[in-house]
């Protein structure tokens, strides 16, 4: 009998979440982003669900190839480009197209054999990672934009990536700057128009004049929310996102224990009344986070109950003495229909996208397509 924990994916939920986007952007096309491992569900799983995207965003080859083993014939971005001239014959093999997002990226571009037919040239606007600086006047971005247009054909795309989308005034500068940019490389004639993306998910659905062509959500696609601002609007729920995984496990053991007893390592909690522990399969080695305090919500059997004690690499324990109907048996969610992943992470000190990616390949995958 296989170790009673399990992660769930949801196609159906990652279906209604592109629906709820598209909604969102109108007109503006869409990359679902699918980059580590679609957020941990899986690239075979994005390709069956984001089928009606207008293509997917990957960081990793391998990703890329995988999609398009299964049969992916849309666009696929590269979102860190191209790390060798290597990985560039690969993307012309494969049909990809990268993002150019260094000099060092944009020299092997323009000296390679051959380039794939699309390239978008990444702008820092001012999240200051990856990207061509715009501050002053970029003569040189101007003349990489120039060489790249050249070697193409046709225009390159422009895209740069928000830093605080999801706060209510920390966006306007970046979008301020990328506009002023965008229009002192066309020599301010309003005819020169190369395809913009900029959106992430938090803009999606906060920022609606950052959407232009293109479109980038992530996070919003598998039900998670882009927001930390904890407000009810800003949840998943509350955007309309359906969660597109669960973790589920089992108690598999209770221990009746007396007021000044520990549980756990370094016996973080003790008792202050006789109660009832729950012991169930989950830790930090399947991706359970190890820095859950206690309090962090559990559900099981039809209630939150708090997490007690620290969590270990096997497992995680729980206070159920308010809830004698839960013993040995009883189903829990870690997270999921019942118990919203980005919950979980406040309550951690993290993310939900963290949470999304950190699930461990020990834990069993169950793939459902269709209504719950």
């Amino acid at each position: 009998m296989p170790r009673p924990i399990l992660l769930t994916i949801h196609i159906d939920a990652m279906r209604h979440n592109l629906s709820v986007i598209r909604n969102r952007v109108g007109r503006s096309r869409i990359w679902a982003v699918a980059k580590a491992d679609a957020y941990g569900h899986g690239v075979e799983q994005a390709v069956r669900a984001f089928d009606s995207a207008d293509g997917l965003a990957v960081l990793d080859l391998a990703e890329a190839a995988a999609a398009r083993e299964m049969g992916w014939t849309k666009p696929i971005l590269m979102i860190e480009g191209a790390f060798g001239e290597h990985d560039l014959s690969e993307m012309v093999r494969l049909d990809l197209t990268p993002v150019i997002t260094s000099v060092e990226q944009a020299k092997d571009f323009l000296a390679a054999e051959r380039v794939p037919p699309m390239a978008w040239i990444k702008l820092n606007t001012g999240m200051n990672r990856l990207g061509f600086p715009t501050q002053g006047k970029p003569e040189a971005l101007a003349g990489l934009v120039q060489g790249v247009n050249a070697r193409l054909g046709h225009g390159a795309g422009l895209l740069m990536h928000f830093a605080c989308a999801d706060s209510p005034d920390g966006w306007q500068s970046q979008l301020a700057e990328f506009e002023r940019v965008r229009l002192w490389l066309g020599d301010g004639s309003p005819s020169w128009s190369p395809p913009v993306s900029l959106a992430n998910s938090a803009a999606v659905f906060s920022v609606p004049q950052s959407h232009g062509d293109w479109v980038r959500p992530g996070i919003s696609l598998y039900g998670g929310t882009p927001f930390e601002d904890g407000l009810l609007s800003h949840s998943a729920a509350g955007l309309g996102l359906r969660p597109a995984q669960s973790l589920t496990s089992r108690v598999i053991a209770v221990q009746e224990i007396s007021p000044g007893d520990a549980v756990g390592y370094g016996a973080r909690w003790r008792a202050n009344r006789r109660s009832r522990i729950g012991v169930l399969a989950a830790g930090y080695a399947d991706g359970y986070p190890r820095s859950a305090p206690d309090g962090t919500p559990v559900w099981i059997a039809g209630r939150r109950v708090p997490l007690v004690g620290r969590v270990s690499m096997d497992l995680i324990t729980v206070d159920l003495t308010d809830h004698p109907q839960a013993g040995a048996g009883a189903a829990a969610e870690l997270w999921g229909e019942h118990l919203p992943i980005d919950e979980v992470a406040r309550s951690c000190g993290t993310i939900g996208y963290e949470l999304m990616t950190a699930v461990t390949p020990r834990v069993r995958r169950e793939v459902i397509d269709g209504e719950r």
